[in-house]
């Protein structure tokens, strides 16, 4: 079963550079998918980025494409998402998680078995 725990949130300045990492300290040999969610207060949780961990193949939410970018390291069993351009919008807590098995839906948190804590990211105008 995969454990994971969040690294790297804190408070930046709209337009600063943020690096958030997740480390899973489970075994679980099935990992199929891997991303990153976030939830500001009074919304409900959206997909940021996720990543194969069959084929490195990375999807991005519309409003951090080109901003973001997801980065998996198998040998090490963590993910990363940097994040460059940060606006206020990007204000929330962001989970990692990840998925058992094939999907046809990696952007829909229903689909993750197992998530991590969360790490606040305020950006301030």
């Amino acid at each position: 079963q995969a454990q994971l725990v969040e690294s790297g949130g804190g408070l930046v300045q709209a337009g600063d550079s943020l690096s958030l990492s997740c480390a899973d300290s489970g075994r679980s040999p099935s990992i199929y998918m891997r991303a990153w969610f976030r939830q500001a207060p009074g919304k409900e949780r959206e997909f940021v980025a996720a990543i194969s961990w069959i084929d490195d193949t990375r999807r991005y939410a519309d409003s951090v494409k080109g901003r973001f970018t997801i980065s998996g390291d198998r040998a090490k069993n963590t993910i990363g998402l940097q994040m460059n351009s940060l606006i206020p919008e990007d204000t929330a807590v962001y989970f990692c998680a990840a998925r058992n098995w094939s999907t046809m839906k990696p952007t829909d948190a229903n689909e993750y078995d197992v998530w991590g804590q969360g790490t606040q990211v305020t950006v301030s105008s």
